[in-house]
């Protein structure tokens, strides 16, 4: 394994490849990192690989790959396994991209903590699933947090970096340090809390949205502004999956589902409301809660 302190690249892991998984090795890659990408099916792998390949060539002709070295340089550095200790082996930083399910991600974290050793950093890319839960029991519990990253990674930087009540500070500190390697844009959360910073700010405008959507249908002014991404792109891409992990961990949804949305989310994503929504309790945000300026984030 390569020393922590260390000025040169070492091994990271990355479980799962799926878009986030993908997206994560590239990320690593374009910094010089060699890259395990782990799935438990050979054949995910497999086609992962490929999907890395087409894409990072695609990125090199449009001038928009990132890092210093060619994509075949970074395309070797990636290797697949579907044996999770041959992928954990070497690594210093381990970054978990499974489906959003609890059950699924401690089971994995579970087998991650008997095989890790102590310097290994165990992080996870959950959006919304609190680290007391995620990484509770853990033997190595210091050296987890979740690296909550805004998909896709390698397009989008903004991380959050969201730890455990016992993480250590070294931890966090390692995986922001490791972040600004990579050239995303991490900010440190001093705690945990439900839904998380982005997770709040990005539905309290959905909720506007929604309520535009109930006062009036969307007139053909609206596709324009798709391009602003982060703010619009759940609403048109992708959103019944998202809006069903983080709509109960919202503290800034409307408490009821205004008709016309549920009628195309309210039964596929179970859209019930936030038994949070109008009051604010004991974990809401304070300004001692993020590391930073007034608004409570460090860059």
């Amino acid at each position: 394994m390569a020393s922590p302190g260390s000025s040169a690249p070492g091994g990271v892991a990355v479980v799962g490849s799926g878009l986030i998984g993908r997206s994560w090795a590239m990320l690593f890659a374009s910094a010089g990192f060699r890259v395990k990408l782990f799935d438990i099916e050979p054949r995910q792998v497999t086609d992962a690989l490929v999907s890395l390949r087409k894409e990072m060539k695609m990125l090199e002709l449009s001038g928009y790959l990132k890092g210093e070295l060619g994509a075949e340089e970074q395309l070797s550095l990636i290797s697949g396994c579907s044996d999770l200790r041959e992928a954990v082996e070497g690594a210093l930083h381990v970054q978990e991209c499974v489906p959003e399910n609890l059950e699924l991600k401690r089971k994995l974290f579970a087998q991650l903590d008997k095989i890790a050793d102590d310097h290994v950093i165990l992080s996870s890319s959950s959006s919304c699933l609190l680290p007391s839960k995620l990484f509770a029991g853990l033997a190595h519990v210091k050296q987890c947090l979740v690296a909550h990253p805004v998909n896709p990674p390698y397009y989008v930087p903004l991380v959050e970096l969201v730890p455990h009540p016992e993480t250590a500070p070294a931890t966090v500190d390692r995986t922001y340090a490791l972040m600004r390697r990579v050239g995303q844009s991490p900010v440190r959360l001093l705690r945990e809390i439900d839904g998380f910073a982005l997770n709040r700010l990005q539905y309290a405008v959905i909720a506007e949205a929604w309520r535009l959507v109930e006062m009036a249908s969307p007139s053909s002014r609206w596709p324009p502004a798709w391009h602003l991404g982060i703010v619009v792109q759940p609403l048109i891409s992708g959103a019944e999956v998202k809006m069903a992990a983080c709509f109960s961990s919202s503290l800034s949804c409307e408490q009821r589902v205004p008709p016309k949305v549920a009628a195309r989310w309210g039964n596929s994503s179970g859209l019930k409301g936030s038994p949070f929504s109008g009051h604010r309790e004991s974990g809401a945000p304070g300004p001692d809660l993020l590391r930073g300026g007034r608004c409570g984030v460090s860059g």
